[in-house]
Formats: C-alpha cells, structure tokens, sequence
C-alpha cells in the first residue's frame, strides 16, 4: 500500500467512526447527550464537541490555513446534535480531501501550527497520525459513555475487513462511499 492510499484509509475509516458514533448518539435525548458522565470531558456533546473543534484546529493547519486556537475560542460550539453532525461530517470531508490529494513528497513537508506562546512545527505524516489516534481516543471515551445511556455503543474496533463488507455496506451508502473509493 502506498503512503498516500494509507492515509487516506485512515481519513476514509476516521470519517466511517465518526459516523456510526454520531448515528448512535443521535439517537439520545439532549438531557442524555448533556448529562454529567466519568470520563476527561464531562459529558457525550462535550467529548463531541472536542473532537470536532481538534479536527477543526489540525485540518486547518494541514490546509494551510491554520485557525490556531481561534477553533478553541468556544469550549462547545454546538449544543444542537444536528448542527455538531452537520460540522463534523463537513470537516471528516475535508479530511478526505486533503489525504486524497497529498502525494508522497508532502508527507515529509512541515506543517507550521500555532500555539499559545510559539509554532509548533511538525512533519505532515505525524501530524495526520497525531489527528487519528488523538480521534480514536475520544471515540473511545463517547463510546464508553454510551454504555451508561440507552443507546447501545457501536462497533469502532474495524478497519474495513474484506469479510465483512455487508456490515458497512449501509453506512457506506449513507456516507457517499465505496470500497474502490478507499482502496483503488
């Protein structure tokens, strides 16, 4: 697999996490989705929130129009699922996009991020592997605050098995994906 398919697998899989986490959530009343939970952030729409705002923060950068901390500026921009749905599908897109067109050369290029006091300087490649484990993460923690509501948590623990296409093949048909999209 080239360097360039790799990342855009994981940007193609981030964006698939995303989706099945928000359909799950989606589900929950706003009560559910504001509720006070153990985990870092203290409720599902905060943790939310974060992996929206981070992606927003990193996205940018790769771009090349970084927002630096600007994406920070509200804690919770979306209290509303629908509108938090709406931002997240649009940036897991430009995520997509952005992988899709990187060639191999540029995954070593510097990707200048600007930080309270100075500007973080990070190679492109480790920056987009900081962004999907940094996502994973957070799932992780919506996932495991799920448990504690009605809503079941999805399945997150896949990577596109060949077996099990039928299993996606709804949500890939809700996303706009495919299989020869991701893998060629």
């Amino acid at each position: 697999m080239s360097p360039q398919r790799y990342f855009l697998a994981q940007a193609y899989n981030n964006a698939w996490a995303n989706h099945r986490l928000l359909t799950a959530c989606r589900k929950l009343s706003a009560d559910d989705l504001a509720a006070s939970r153990t985990s870092f952030f203290p409720s599902i729409i905060h943790t939310l929130n974060h992996i929206l705002t981070v992606d927003w923060f990193y996205v940018s950068a790769l771009e090349g129009r970084p927002m630096g901390y600007a994406a920070f500026d509200t804690e919770i921009p979306f209290q509303d699922f629908s509108d938090l749905e709406r931002e997240q599908r649009a940036i897991d897109r430009r995520l997509i996009d952005h992988c899709r067109q990187i060639q191999t050369d540029e995954l070593s290029r510097i990707v200048v991020i600007p930080r309270a006091h100075s500007e973080q300087r990070e190679r492109t490649d480790r920056l987009l592997l900081h962004l999907f484990q940094h996502q994973i993460h957070h799932r992780g923690q919506v996932h495991a605050m799920l448990s504690g509501t009605p809503v079941a948590p999805p399945q997150l623990d896949e990577f596109f098995s060949v077996g099990e296409e039928a299993l996606r093949r709804a949500d890939f048909a809700e996303l706009g994906f495919s299989e020869t999209q991701i893998w060629g």
